[in-house]
Parts: structure tokens; C-alpha cells; sequence
């Protein structure tokens, strides 16, 4: 990946950001990030061997991704393969889409690359794969306003080659914005090297090319560092974005973030970048870090349930539909057990008023309300969920 092995630390991410807060539920979800899978994911990489863009390796690493996705449980309409050429050489990207409920049509990009030069590539960039890997499974069914695009690059290595064609062919086009993107968050290099000294990462900003997107990017990145130090144990720096998959997105104009390690390894592009040397204990908190920022990038749902053991609670939040999403006359309210039967519907504007409320029906009629965003509310006798909805005829 970067080829610069000079770097100009900047200071500590100060993480003042008034707007931003402690969510627990982000809390929660972080936490699920599994040390076991991790581990398990560097080294099932490890073994798929050096995988040079075109590679069989490559191929069979693009088809292990894409079998990870569909354990988690993502369907095949979400899952896409997006073929590119550059000389003689053909390769693909995975795309894995995940639609957002307040804002199906603007994206949260993460990423990272999955091609290897020399050796296995354990951390460059197999880290990276691991890490979202995680966050795909940990956020498969959590509600987020953004929708979520999980993209892994090939070509990386060679010269930006698959994240170039996704951001001039399929993001932006004949000079005009496709995809709207509210931001491109690249994972690159996050293992760190067994024996070192990993308790910190870089929090990478955009300071060249575009200048449009500079400002934009450094707010974002502050916010990255912030949700690190919120969601994980890490420690935050903050330093300059350059040569890897957000760049291409960076020169559309995009806003971009990423993390890199702190402390250098110094074995990627090398046989020496193994298994053995990667640290996946640093992993697993780039991981929880991740998964933390991404929740608040996408805005997703901040309900933590109570349970007291009288009712049967709504489980998670994540598991409690509310469809469609926008509605015009009906909405539909599906409950994760069907034997509970004492509940009600509450739906809000936006200044708290109450404009319609239902009690155990699963199906209530919106028909009256104007357009407009509102606040729906399931509540049980000991568990509430509350989601945006959109209303538009």
C-alpha cells in the first residue's frame, strides 16, 4: 500500500467535538467485535497465499470474502462483484450493500484493499479485510438513517486500479456524481507488529488534491478520533491521508477518513508480512474502533432495550421491523415474537407532538399524516424502540 515510510505526527486528536457523545448502544455493539473471529479471519487470509491482482490466490481470497458475507447472512441481491481491467490484467471488487432507512440513496463507503505484492499480505491489507468483516456482521441488522457500502479493492497494489474504476466509472460518471457519498472510510495496514507497541492509530485526513473537501475532511476525521477513543482503547493521532483506496475518491471531490498504524511494522510488501507478525489483539481494537465509527457515520439506532423478565422484551432494537420506510398510507410494525401481544405504536413529529397512536396492532394507517420526517415509537411493558420514519405520498 503506502509507499512513504516517513510520516509528520500530528498531535492527539482532542475529541471536543460538543455534537458528539457517548452512545451506549454504540457501546454495546462495539463490544461484539469477536477477538476469536479476528484472529480467525488473519489467519484464514494468511493461508490463502500472496494474491497478485489477477492471481488465482486473488480470485479464491475475492471468494472467501464473499462467502464470509453470506454466512453473516447478506443476501445475493446485496452482494455484487464488480469486474475491471487495466492492461492485461482483470480482477474484481466486492461491493455489499446495506440500505439505509431514513436515507436509502447517500452512502458511508468503508473499505479496504484485499490484493497482496510479496508474501501473504497478513497486514497489508488482510488487517483491514478482518476489520470489516466484523463491522459487516455486527451491523447486518442494525438500523442505520445512511446506507453502508462495504467494499473491498483489488489492484491496490498495482497503482488504485480497482478503487479508480469504482470512483471514476461507477461513483462518478461523464463528469456527474452518481453515487451520493457522504464519505469514503478506508482501512489500511491496522496490524501492527507483534512485539511492538500498539496502542494507538492514525486518524488519516485529506489535505491535498481537492481543496474543496479539505475542511469537510478534517471534521470528519476529528469525529473518527473521537469515536475511537469512545468505542475502543485506543489512543488517536491524527495525520495525512495519501496513497491508498481513498484517494480516487478523494480527486471526485469526495470527503475521505482512514486509519493506519501508528507504530510502523515495516513488513508490508515483504515475505515477512505473516500470520506470525501480524498483532491481532491491535486488530480486534482498529475493529471495535471501526464498528464505533461507523454507527455514528450512518447514524444508527441509539435504543438500548430494558428488560425486566415480566414481558418478553423486543430484544434488540435491530430486530424489530418498521416498514416501508418511506410509507403513504400503511404502515407495518413486525415484532421479533409473535406471542407478544400488549404493545403500542406512537408516532411523533419532530417537536414531540403526538399525531397518531395504536394499541397492538401491527398495521396502523398513515394516510392522514403530511409529509414529512417523524418519530415512531414501539413500546412494551418494559422494552421501546424508537425509529425515524419518512412519510411521503
Amino acid at each position: 500500500m503506502k509507499k512513504l515510510t516517513t510520516f509528520l505526527w500530528a498531535a492527539l486528536a482532542a475529541g471536543n467535538l460538543s455534537a458528539q457523545t457517548f452512545i451506549q448502544a454504540y457501546k454495546n455493539r462495539a463490544d461484539l467485535v469477536s477477538q476469536t473471529n479476528i484472529t480467525t479471519n488473519l489467519q484464514e487470509f494468511s493461508n490463502l497465499g500472496v494474491k497478485t491482482t489477477g492471481s488465482l490466490n486473488n480470485a479464491n481470497t475475492l471468494a472467501w470474502i464473499k462467502n464470509k458475507y453470506t454466512s453473516y447472512g447478506y443476501s445475493a441481491s446485496q452482494i455484487v462483484e464488480d469486474p475491471f481491467t487495466f492492461g492485461s490484467t482483470s480482477s474484481k471488487n466486492l461491493v455489499i450493500t446495506k440500505t439505509g432507512t431514513l436515507y436509502p440513496n447517500k452512502f458511508v463507503i468503508i473499505c479496504g484493499h484485499y490484493d497482496t505484492i510479496t508474501g501473504p499480505g497478513t497486514n497489508d491489507n488482510g488487517s483491514g479485510t478482518s476489520a470489516i468483516l466484523e463491522a459487516a456482521r455486527i451491523l447486518k441488522d442494525v438500523p442505520t438513517e445512511y446506507s453502508i457500502k462495504f467494499i473491498h479493492f483489488s489492484g491496490e497494489e498495482q497503482g488504485l486500479y480497482g478503487s479508480s474504476h469504482y470512483a471514476n466509472d461507477i461513483a462518478y460518471q461523464s463528469g456527474v456524481k452518481k453515487l451520493d457519498i457522504k464519505l469514503v472510510f478506508n482501512l489500511d495496514q491496522v496490524g501492527g507488529k507483534l512485539g511492538n507497541l500498539n496502542s494507538k492509530i492514525i486518524c488519516e485526513r485529506d489535505t491535498s488534491g481537492q481543496s474543496g473537501n479539505n475542511a469537510a475532511s478534517n471534521t470528519i476525521t476529528q469525529q473518527l478520533a473521537t469515536c475511537t477513543t469512545l468505542y475502543s482503547p485506543l489512543q488517536t493521532s491524527i495525520s495525512n491521508a495519501y496513497s491508498s483506496d481513498y484517494m480516487p475518491f478523494e480527486q471526485k471531490g469526495y470527503v475521505i477518513t482512514g486509519f493506519y498504524e501508528y507504530t510502523r511494522s515495516y513488513t508490508e510488501h515483504t515475505v515477512n508480512d505473516t500470520f506470525a507478525n501480524v498483532d491481532p489483539v491491535y486488530v480486534f481494537k482498529v475493529a471495535k474502533a471501526a464498528v464505533g465509527a461507523m454507527q455514528h457515520f450512518a447514524t444508527a439506532s441509539s435504543t438500548v432495550t430494558a428488560v425486566s423478565g415480566k414481558e418478553k422484551p423486543l430484544k434488540s432494537p435491530e430486530s424489530v421491523k418498521i416498514y416501508p420506510n418511506p410509507a403513504q398510507d400503511i404502515l407495518t410494525v413486525e415484532l421479533p415474537d409473535p406471542t407478544i401481544k400488549d404493545f403500542t405504536i406512537e408516532i411523533t413529529d419532530l417537536k414531540g407532538l403526538s399525531v397518531l397512536k395504536s394499541e397492538n396492532q401491527s398495521q396502523v394507517n398513515v394516510s392522514h399524516l403530511d409529509n414529512g420526517i417523524y418519530l415512531c415509537t414501539v413500546k412494551t411493558e418494559d422494552s421501546s424502540v424508537t425509529r425515524k420514519i419518512i412519510i411521503e405520498k
